[in-house]
Parts: C-alpha cells; structure tokens; sequence
C-alpha cells in the first residue's frame, strides 16, 4: 500500500488503473482535465489504450464497444459533457454493459461556470437518459474516499452488469489530499469470465449478441422487468451512508460530498454553542439512503439539507422523511460555496 499526497482528479485515474481499468476514452472539460491528462500518461505504461475521443458522443460510444469486449473500461468529464454522454449511457444501460463514469460536477446550467456545484444530482440519480434505468451513483467526500469509491465503481459495475457513475465536484477534482493507493493489481477483482462479452466466436458456445433494441414489445416489456428486479436489488444490498451525531439530534443535516465536510464543522460550531445537530451523509446518492432519515425522523424535530445547488437532493430526503418532520434547504448555486458561517447561522434559523 502506497501512501502519496495526490490531487484528486489524479487519483481517481489512478485508483481507476489499479483497479484494472485498461480503456479510457474521453475529452477534455474543465474542471475534470487532470483525470483524461493523467490517462494519457499512465494507460500506455500498463498496456492499456486511452484515446482522446472528437467528442463526448463519440467517447461514450468508444466505452460501448469496449464494454461490449469486455474491458475494464472508465470515461470521464463535467455536466456539459455528461449531457452529451446521455444517449450513450442509455444505450449502456439498456445492452446490461459494465462501465465507470466519473463526473466533476461545475456550476450549469449550460456552460455555467467551471466552479465547483452539485447541479448534477438529478441528471446522475434520476437516469439522465431516455427509458427506465438507474445507475449506481457513489459521492465521495474526500480525496480517500474518492479512491476508495473509484476501486468499488468496477467491481459494482461487473457485479451487476450496469454503468456506475462516481459524482465529485470541483473541489474534489482540484485539492490535494494525503491517499493510500493499492500496490498494482491488489485491488483488481475482475470477473475471470464474461461469458456474454462478445470477444470472438469459435462455434463452440452461444453467440454473445451485445444488443438493446427489442422490436417486439412484449420481449422489451420483459427485458425491462428483469432491468427493474436488477436495479431492486441494486437498492437491497448497495445502499452506502456515513451518520454522525443522530441519536440526540434535534436538527439532522443531510449533506454529500465536499459540502458534508463544511456541514461538519459547522455542526461543531452548533454543538459547542449548545445545539443539538447531526448528520446523514448519503455515500450512494442512488440507492438513497431514505432508511437512516426515517429512522432519524422518529425523534429528530426537523432536517436541514445543504447543497451547493437550488434544491435537488432535498427531494429524496422530503420522500425520505414522509412528511413526519419539516425538512428545511439551503443552497448556493453557479459555483457559490456555502462557508461554515452561512451553514450555521442556517442551523440556527432551523432550531
């Protein structure tokens, strides 16, 4: 295990690499360039491929073929360019192909900005694409967490045959943070067979047929129900939080990624002032954790969510909650990051 002072958008690349990922296909946008920069580099040092694709279209359809090989295989890019990525995603999803996408969220809509936003989470949690699908999403906190979380995008991926998406935003793509990376291999645990990855026929076996067009309704009516029994159980044995402080709480703020960790000092700052407040941080933003905050609704008497949004993930938590408990927000958008203060002076109008 090597313990190394790396950039976040560095290490995911390179937590991706030594989790066996040999194809990288994508193009660059701020603020994600490090990771398509640092694959250029390494992918040929390891004998894998990267090619820098003439446009997200094209790069997430360069993932399919890959994926549809059977390749351990990862794109990566910000809002703008995952929106271009939709049709493709789809498609991967549709055809059951195992992928790693990672998103660095910037401030939208449109170009927006290339600041640091949490925009993205209906786009990343909602489907994003045509049809019925879900897509594992994992929201690290941490430069560690990111790593960790990049080596556990693969192995879902595999595990049930689906894209994953790991949601940073900028500030998680841009600070420098001390990471422990597996030494090369440790933490690759492909599938020794792919026995539907169409990787050339010798007549011996059925054909892998890599497909998502169904003509008949009936038969894409039952492909669709498998697709919806995967994704239940997905939802059963996926679903990932951290919780902090809940048992007392009078005020649970539900918060991920980066804003978690300003949620967190703050909380400190309420506590030491004499104020009861927790936190839920969902790590899986799909499967949402909506376990933890009815849990917590039996004696908390409110919630506050913080997001560096206008209000999206917010939704979950309300389903969550049911009504039992009001459920308050506060956001900054465009790229605006809420600071320590502004949450707890909201803690406070919450109590």
């Amino acid at each position: 295990m090597a313990k190394l002072l790396m950039k976040g958008n560095e290490a995911i690349a390179e937590a991706a690499i030594r989790a066996g990922c040999r194809c990288f296909f994508g193009y660059p946008i701020t603020p994600q360039n490090q990771i398509p920069e640092y694959m250029s580099k390494r992918m040929p040092q390891v004998g894998g491929t990267f090619l820098q694709a003439e446009s997200e279209v094209s790069a997430i359809n360069m993932v399919y073929g890959a994926s549809g090989a059977g390749a351990r295989v990862m794109t990566s890019s910000s809002g703008p360019g995952v929106s271009l990525k939709q049709e493709g995603i789809s498609y991967l999803a549709g055809a059951q192909l195992p992928c790693v996408i990672v998103n660095i969220m910037r401030g939208g809509p449109g170009l927006g900005s290339i600041q640091p936003s949490q925009g993205d989470y209906y786009q990343a949690t909602r489907g994003g694409g045509h049809g019925d699908y879900r897509l594992p999403v994992l929201a690290p906190s941490s430069v560690g967490e990111a790593v960790e979380l990049t080596r556990k995008a693969f192995d879902l991926a595999d595990k049930y045959r689906t894209p994953v998406i790991v949601l940073g935003d900028g500030m998680i793509g841009q600070m420098m943070e001390p990471v422990e990376l597996p030494d090369d291999g440790e933490s690759a645990r492909e599938p020794e067979s792919k026995p539907w990855a169409a990787r050339g026929w010798d007549g011996s076996s059925p054909r892998a047929i890599i497909n998502s067009l169904y003509i008949d309704p009936s038969v894409l009516e039952q492909h669709n129900l498998a697709l919806q029994r995967k994704f239940a159980e997905i939802e059963k044995a996926e679903t990932s939080f951290a919780s902090e402080r809940v048992e007392d709480a009078d005020l649970v703020i539900a918060a991920y990624g980066t804003m978690a960790r300003i949620a967190r000092s703050a909380i400190r700052m309420a506590r030491a002032e004499g104020l009861k407040v927790g936190m839920i941080r969902p790590v899986t933003l799909w499967p949402f954790p909506s376990e933890p905050f009815a849990q917590a609704a039996r004696t908390a008497k409110a919630f506050l969510t913080v997001e560096m949004s206008a209000g999206q993930m917010v939704d979950d938590v309300r389903l969550a909650v049911a009504g039992r408990k009001p459920v308050h927000f506060y956001g900054r958008t465009g790229g605006m990051v809420p600071t320590v203060r502004d949450v707890l002076s909201r803690i406070k109008e919450a109590v």
